[in-house]
């Protein structure tokens, strides 16, 4: 087992901190070289940085999605990132019996919006001591996710998130109301908004997701002013070719102007 991870509820000098990485862990050298520009990004403009991949995908749309590399490949790669960089990772769980079991790499165990309800997965999280990060599902009211925090503190874990990452509007498209950062915000968790997941086309006829990644800058700089804690991005060095989620991604080459434009709006909130 790792060391129990430090409070990840300080922003630094920045003003807010940084979840971003892949969507989902491809390869070690995607990921090492997503974490190595991260980092450095981070540590010159002061920000909290946490690396964030999925060790596997079990919400996809077709049967022939692309889920993984394999659990344990992919969780000894987020160990060694968390071990090479010094930066916590996060990853998601799907399901109550594994939380324990990405507990042991992960400083931060997300769960995903279609889960946000799912009693028994909160619980588990919460028993590992890891910080929860519990993402707002699509169909949910900002003020319902005091419920689902609630469940968490139910077991002693005072170590919570809430992210923002859009509402259903109509069948494949999602809006996100910045109302519910504040509201959020009132349960006294840090809130985070999850840029490029606010910005997916869900339920294309294709059966791939689509996206806005153009309006990226747009939805996070008003996130900043609306007083978010952290900021969601995923990022990849080629989200053309990416396994998963490429057409809302951020171009890792993109993510320096994107924060120090961020930097400067949350300096002079």
């Amino acid at each position: 087992m790792v060391p129990k991870p430090k409070s990840h509820q300080t922003s630094g000098n920045a003003g807010f901190f940084l979840i971003a990485g892949p969507c989902v862990v491809e390869s070690s050298e995607i990921c090492f070289s997503i974490a190595h520009k991260l980092k450095e990004l981070c540590e010159r403009l002061q920000i909290q940085l946490i690396f964030k991949a999925s060790y596997r995908k079990a919400n996809r749309t077709k049967l022939d999605s692309f889920t993984g590399i394999g659990d344990e490949r992919a969780l000894m790669i987020l160990s060694n990132i968390r071990s090479e960089f010094e930066i916590p990772v996060c990853t998601d769980i799907h399901s109550a019996d594994e939380a324990a079991f990405a507990g042991q790499v992960a400083d931060i165990l997300q769960i995903p919006a279609f889960l946000c309800r799912q009693t028994d997965i909160l619980i588990a999280a919460g028993k590992t001591g890891r910080t929860v990060n519990i993402k707002k599902g699509q169909f949910l009211s900002p003020e319902a996710m005091g419920f689902a925090a609630d469940k968490v503190l139910e077991t002693g874990n005072k170590n919570i998130m809430l992210t923002e990452r859009g509402t259903t509007f109509g069948y494949t498209d999602l809006v996100v109301d910045y109302r519910s950062i504040p509201i959020m915000k009132s349960f006294g968790f840090p809130v985070v908004l999850d840029v490029t997941h606010s910005l997916q086309q869900p339920n294309q006829s294709s059966g791939v997701t689509g996206g806005r990644p153009e309006m990226i800058s747009t939805l996070a700089k008003a996130g900043i002013a609306a007083g978010v804690d952290g900021i969601f991005i995923e990022t990849h060095p080629d989200p053309a070719n990416a396994m998963s989620d490429g057409a809302n991604m951020l171009h890792l080459d993109r993510v320096e102007k994107l924060l120090e434009s961020l930097v400067k709006l949350a300096q002079a909130r």
